[in-house]
């Protein structure tokens, strides 16, 4: 064992095995209770308009949402045999003969760039003054000009109809921030964004009142680990499905079948009602940016 293995060993913080199996334990309980219900659906071949986008967009299946991590800088005590090979783990530590810990070494070597790109994208959100003047019109231009044939969810109806839909669209101020709204607006309605958000400028254009950037702290939070602890991901993935359903209520798709609200953006108190949503989406998402950053910085600190 090397000086800086033995250093950064004896600096993990080591979690008696009753402990982190009650927290492995809790982690599976809340994880299945988040994927239940789309994998009975996954069975019976059935889709749903709102939920299926958290599995399908994000492509991290139940399984990996169900896997707990402790985190970088955690050793697991009789944790090797139940984490034999799992990729980016370490053990059985010589000293103990059955511990575990997640290797940071080894993931900074294969994934340092993708840790780069997460931390600045989300540095840079973070400190970003949130906008609340969207609207959630991203939807609506995603939908401007096709003919129900052409919808995304053609098993859903348009609220207010095709024509009154459209004309919403350019009635309104449209500035999507967010290139993966942006990407998926119609030929129609792209020009009529103000901005011109692309891969490349991401960092320089996402900011935290943006729905789509709240749901995606999920993404990248899935992406880092296992430097991630499990109870951060789930944190993470709550706070998209919160996000994911009123993305959908204030959409200009009607989803009363499925027994929500509409949030009507096309009026005033609508909108009232959506910005004052995002500013509740945005504190909570600049909570979880932190956390993620502050699991990064722990991850760096434990790198040989």
């Amino acid at each position: 064992m090397t000086a800086t293995a033995a250093r950064s060993g004896a600096d993990r913080e080591r979690l008696a095995e009753t402990v982190w199996r009650e927290r492995e334990r809790a982690h599976i309980a809340r994880a299945t209770e988040f994927t239940r219900a789309h994998l009975e659906r996954k069975a019976r071949g059935e889709k749903h308009p709102i939920w299926d986008f958290l599995f399908t967009y994000y492509p991290f299946k139940p399984a990996q949402i169900k896997t707990w991590h402790p985190g970088a800088g955690v050793t697991l005590e009789n944790g090797a045999a139940s984490r034999s090979g799992w990729k980016y783990y370490s053990g059985a530590d010589p000293q103990t003969s059955s511990d575990a810990w997640v290797n940071v070494t080894a993931f900074m070597e294969k994934r340092g760039r993708t840790v780069d790109y997460i931390e600045n994208l989300l540095r840079q959100t973070l400190e970003r003054t949130p906008r609340f003047g969207c609207f959630g019109l991203h939807e609506w231009a995603m939908v401007y000009k096709l003919t129900p044939e052409q919808l995304r969810h053609r098993g859903l109806r348009l609220r207010i109809g095709h024509l009154a839909t459209d004309r919403v669209v350019e009635d309104s101020y449209i500035v999507c921030s967010h290139f993966d709204a942006f990407r998926f607006f119609t030929p129609a309605a792209a020009p009529l964004n103000t901005l011109n958000p692309t891969r490349e400028t991401q960092p320089e254009t996402e900011q935290p009142g943006c729905l789509h950037a709240g749901m995606d702290v999920y993404k990248w939070a899935a992406k880092l680990e296992p430097l991630v602890p499990g109870e951060l991901l789930l944190d993470c993935f709550e706070l998209a499905r919160d996000i994911r359903l009123v993305d959908m209520q204030a959409s200009p798709y009607d989803i009363s079948e499925y027994g929500y609200a509409a949030v009507p953006i096309e009026t005033p108190a609508g909108r009232a009602q959506y910005a004052e949503l995002q500013r509740g989406f945005a504190l909570r998402g600049n909570q979880l940016r932190q956390r993620v950053l502050d699991a990064i910085a722990l991850a760096r600190a434990h790198a040989a």
